[in-house]
């Protein structure tokens, strides 16, 4: 590319190519691609200084709708090409696209380096509980008893929660977000794209073909009000159409149990809002019972359950260059030292 940009004049059509999009109709790809377009804009960030990573699947094709650069690597692998791009390049913006198949199966222990060395790459993964592309498969998320064309029977594995997966290698941002709620899901991708890490950001995305509704019960307008629980830092962990049911850490048992404002408790007292957990971004083990919440008896937490600040991999790794290229230590002292000996 060698186009003069403005970046205080970008707009979505900045980050359109001029390529067909090819989803199949309904896909929530389709959305999720509407509003990483709409929110690049407000980055300030040249599209000449942006690169979009995938792997395989239907995700994957998201660097052909991105005009910016772009590498559709092989299945699993986008996670090395993003650092490996990042580590070249640290000037560079690097977002990654990747499915629960291609990103938790054969692509997981990629991802899981990438996460728990704190590589500076916007990592999105859209969870559909299902092989798409393939056409039908079950997948890493499938709940158990899938009935799939692999599993003719019903899965019998326990599936892996995306986000837990996450918090466990110790990414630095890890969020949760709808393919359809525009709101939630951009203010998200801001808080990703404005956060120094490794952000790894689960998108719900509905597969209408092979695996379709299956985050109705809390994704549909009827049922979002009580099963879904929009998480802020610093404000109380409220739901409900009038924010009347709360999280409330039962530290007999530490455990979150669901509460009902003005009601009264398992001791008899009154629910008010000191019984509500208030959000603390960056409590680890609070992010991971949000994470963990079982559902239905719990809300599905979306938004940033977890956000810490730690040095990166590309940036310590940039430090050491700059050390080197100021010590020029020699190669051969480097060759012959600690455990050397000579064969005569």
């Amino acid at each position: 590319m060698s186009r003069l940009i403005d970046v205080k004049n970008l707009t979505k059509k900045d980050f359109e190519t001029d390529q067909d999009v090819r989803w199949c109709p309904g896909c929530g790809d389709y959305s999720i691609l509407a509003n990483v377009q709409r929110i690049m804009p407000e980055l300030g960030i040249s599209p000449d200084n942006m690169v979009w990573v995938s792997g395989i699947g239907c995700s994957s094709r998201f660097p052909y709708y991105m005009d910016t650069y772009g590498f559709h690597t092989i299945h699993g692998r986008a996670p090395a090409f993003a650092t490996g791009i990042k580590v070249a390049n640290p000037q560079l913006s690097v977002w990654m696209a990747t499915g629960d198949g291609d990103g938790l199966s054969i692509g997981g222990n990629h991802l899981m380096h990438a996460l728990r060395r704190n590589i500076d790459v916007k990592m999105l993964m859209f969870n559909n509980r299902i092989y798409g592309l393939t056409k039908g498969q079950y997948s890493p998320t499938s709940e158990v008893g899938k009935v799939t064309k692999s599993t003719p029977f019903g899965s019998v594995d326990a599936p892996i929660d995306p986000a837990s997966f996450a918090l466990g290698v110790r990414a630095s941002f890890v969020a949760r977000a709808i393919d359809t709620d525009a709101k939630n899901l951009g203010s998200v991708l801001l808080k990703a794209a404005a956060h120094t890490g490794s952000a790894f950001c689960e998108i719900y995305q509905n597969c209408n073909v092979f695996n379709d509704g299956a985050f109705e019960s809390f994704r549909a307008k009827e049922n979002k009000d009580t099963k879904q629980i929009h998480v802020e830092h610093g404000k109380p962990l409220l739901f409900g159409a009038q924010r009347e049911f709360g999280l409330h850490l039962n530290t007999r048992t530490f455990a979150l149990q669901v509460v009902e404002l003005g009601k009264t408790d398992d001791n008899g007292r009154e629910v008010t809002l000191d019984h509500i957990v208030v959000h603390d971004e960056t409590n680890l083990a609070l992010a991971s019972m949000l994470a963990a919440m079982p559902f239905p008896e719990f809300p599905v937490a979306l938004g940033v359950l977890y956000k810490i600040s730690r040095p990166t991999y590309d940036g310590a790794a940039a430090g050491q260059l700059e050390q080197a290229k100021t010590k020029k230590p020699s190669l051969d002292a480097l060759l012959r030292s600690g455990s050397t000996w000579k064969v005569d």
